[in-house]
């Protein structure tokens, strides 16, 4: 009966992490003004939420063939979110023209010399 009750705050607790995470993750998108600030807070925040929220679910569900199948979701969003939010953002260093205005930029061939 209590290891029912301590599994219950451990997931619940985590959940509202994950919620707060997601929440903050929307305030970071609405608030910043350059888009690699934002995707900066979009990665982060989907990378931290999910793996805490779905954590807290799996606490919750127990030992079970669900729990397998979030921990393959966990893993697998773990591996594609920041995968894909660097591509978007090095396609944003590509072919943003202005990008010196906005942050510290080095050119590869400034590097080699």
């Amino acid at each position: 009966m209590v290891f029912e009750w301590l599994r219950f705050i451990a997931g619940t607790g985590l959940l509202a992490v994950g919620v707060v995470t997601f929440l903050l993750e929307v305030l970071g998108v609405f608030k910043f003004k350059y888009v690699l600030n934002r995707m900066h807070a979009a990665a982060m925040g989907d990378t931290l939420g999910i793996g805490a929220a779905l954590a807290g679910l799996m606490i919750l569900f127990g030992f079970r063939f669900v729990t397998l199948k979030l921990a393959l979701v966990l893993i697998f969003l773990w591996c594609a979110s920041p995968v894909s939010s660097h591509l978007i953002s090095r396609l944003e260093c590509t072919v943003n023209e202005d990008l010196e205005r906005y942050c510290e930029v080095r050119r590869e061939d400034e590097e080699q010399q």
